[in-house]
Order: C-alpha cells, then sequence, then structure tokens
C-alpha cells in the first residue's frame, strides 16, 4: 500500500514538473542552429534576432552553423536534440524539399518538428539576359517557345529553391529550358551576365545589384503578392503566368515534443523582435519580407508547402542525389 502511494506521489510530481519547467523557460543558454555556412543571409539574420532574443529571453542565444547536404546536416541534428526549446532551427525551404529530392533522409519534416514561426520569406526574382527579347513573363514564354533547346537557365544548385522554381515554370508554361546547376549565385549571374545562360531564377540580395546596372533584366518577383521591397515589380503569375507562386523561407522550428509554453514564450518575444524598425531595415536590405505568423499558422503552411513541392519534383523528375 505504501509502495503504491509512493508511486501515485512520484507520478504526479514529474505530472507537475513538466509544466513548471515549461513555465520557467529558458533555464539555460538557448541555440540556434543555422543549417547554412556563416556570412550568408540566414546567419546574419539568425545573429540580428539572437542579439535581440538574447535580452529578451533572458538567457545567452547562440547561433551554431551546420551547413551542408542540403541543409539535411542541421534538420537532422535538431530533430535529435532534447525537446525542452533550448534547440531551435532556423529552418529553410528545403526542410520539407528535401525528403522528396533525395533517397534518405532521416527526419520527416511533419512529425519531428514543432513549429514556432515563419520568420520571413526570401525575395526571389526572374531575370533574364538583356538579349532576350521579352519584357513580361508572357513574352518570355512565347519566345522560349519560339526557341525549343536554345534556352538555358542557372541554378545555385541541385535540388535548391532556384533549382524547383525554374521547374515549376518549365511544367506551368509547358516549356522546357536547360537546367545548368553552379555552386552558388556569384558563378551563375557571371554566366548570365556572359550570356551562356538567358534565364534565371535567384535571391534579389545577390542580383539586386546586376538588375540595377543594367546587366540583367528584371521580369517579375515570384510571390503570390508584389514583394514591399519591390512593389512595382510585378508577380511571376500577374505578368504571364496565372497560379504560379514559389516562396522560399526562413523560420523557426523546435523538436517535436517541446513543451507548448517553450514555443509561446520564444514566439511572443520574436514577434516583438520583428517588430523593430531597425530589424525591419535591417531585413529588407537583405530582400526578406517579414511574416511572423503563429505556429499553427505556420504549420499549415509546411504543410502545404510540402506536398506542393513533391509535386514539383515528382513532375519534372529532379533529383539531388
Amino acid at each position: 500500500m505504501i509502495k503504491q502511494l509512493m508511486a501515485g506521489i512520484a507520478l504526479a510530481a514529474a505530472a507537475l514538473c513538466g509544466p513548471a519547467l515549461a513555465q520557467g523557460y529558458p533555464t539555460k543558454p538557448v541555440t540556434i542552429v543555422v543549417p547554412f555556412a556563416p556570412g550568408g543571409a540566414a546567419d546574419i539574420m539568425a545573429r540580428q534576432l539572437a542579439e535581440r532574443l538574447n535580452k529578451r529571453l533572458g538567457q545567452p542565444v547562440i547561433v551554431e552553423n551546420k551547413p551542408g547536404a542540403g541543409t539535411m546536416i542541421a534538420s537532422e541534428h535538431v530533430a535529435k536534440a532534447a525537446p525542452d526549446g533550448h534547440t531551435v532551427l532556423l529552418a529553410a525551404s528545403s526542410l520539407g524539399i528535401a525528403p522528396a529530392l533525395y533517397s534518405k533522409v532521416n527526419y520527416d519534416p511533419i512529425k519531428d518538428f514543432t513549429p514556432i514561426s515563419q520568420v520571413a520569406s526570401v525575395v526571389h526574382v526572374l531575370e533574364v539576359h538583356p538579349s532576350v527579347p521579352a519584357k513580361n513573363v508572357a513574352e518570355l514564354v512565347a519566345w522560349i517557345k519560339a526557341n525549343p533547346g536554345k534556352v538555358n537557365y542557372g541554378s545555385v544548385g541541385a535540388g535548391t529553391s532556384t533549382h524547383l522554381e525554374s521547374e515549376l515554370f518549365n511544367t506551368m508554361a509547358g516549356v522546357k529550358m536547360t537546367h545548368v546547376p553552379y555552386k552558388g549565385s556569384a558563378p551563375a549571374l557571371m554566366d548570365l551576365v556572359g550570356g551562356s545562360l538567358q534565364v534565371m531564377f535567384d535571391a534579389w540580395a545577390s542580383s539586386g545589384p546586376f538588375v540595377k546596372d543594367g546587366r540583367t533584366r528584371l521580369l517579375a518577383v515570384t510571390t503570390a503578392q508584389r514583394s514591399k521591397i519591390l512593389p512595382d515589380v510585378p508577380t511571376v503569375a500577374e505578368s504571364g503566368l496565372p497560379g504560379y507562386e514559389a516562396m522560399p523561407w526562413l523560420g523557426f522550428v523546435a523538436p517535436a515534443g517541446t513543451p507548448a509554453a517553450a514555443v509561446t514564450r520564444f514566439h511572443a518575444e520574436l514577434a516583438e523582435v520583428l517588430k523593430e524598425p531597425e530589424v525591419q531595415e535591417r531585413f529588407r536590405s537583405m530582400g526578406l519580407d517579414i511574416i511572423g505568423n503563429t505556429p499553427e499558422q505556420f504549420a499549415e503552411f509546411i504543410r502545404k508547402d510540402i506536398v506542393k513541392w513533391a509535386k514539383v519534383v515528382k513532375d519534372s523528375g529532379a533529383r539531388a542525389d
């Protein structure tokens, strides 16, 4: 009887302990794992946020870079981390794209993570070499169809968002541009400027200088609505390819099973940071549109994003291994 009573007390204590710890979150340093090398837009964004979250959470917030394998190294690391809110991933679109592209992925983008917030969308644009006569997307589609087998597009690598955006364009427009993958924007842009590529989807942050000095021509942004950063630039959908939408994103997720109180606290403090004018201006300068949605909204967005890109991969036959 006494043993049963003690066991009951122990179970009750354990049940109370979890919420109590969660309510006191964070109790130690918080690590933001970034799936890219230092110096890029995602890394800079993470460090900007970490500096401010550090003050608001009352604990050190550390940025740890774990690049490689199409962001799968970092994603797997966080999926296996203790689900206490002290390790979070600055996830990218590739979190949900990877399972469709790679034959072996050691995590489930839905089951192994708890969404916190989609921080920002990365402004991507469609641009062409100045010799291409098209001034809008409708004219570009017509020109590609009139030049079968002669149009090359560059991407920042097989399996990246710029690759899949182009394949989505191919599928929806009923055209077939030839894919030429590169290791990053810089070498691809050099070939676009040089004329060996005719078309490219890329981040505005890297392509902006080339557009501004006339070395490439900007046709559209890839998002469903016009970007706040480029309000005068039409979307792909409104300028000739209705229904087209591609929104590369960055957002925070935690390991599955992270206490709701920890998720709520992190989300609440993040939301306040994203309202700061200095943060908003810094993000705009990097070609990022702030989103800052709720965990529930982010979860729904991820589910739809996975389905969308899995179909693009299947329809195009794209693979990354």
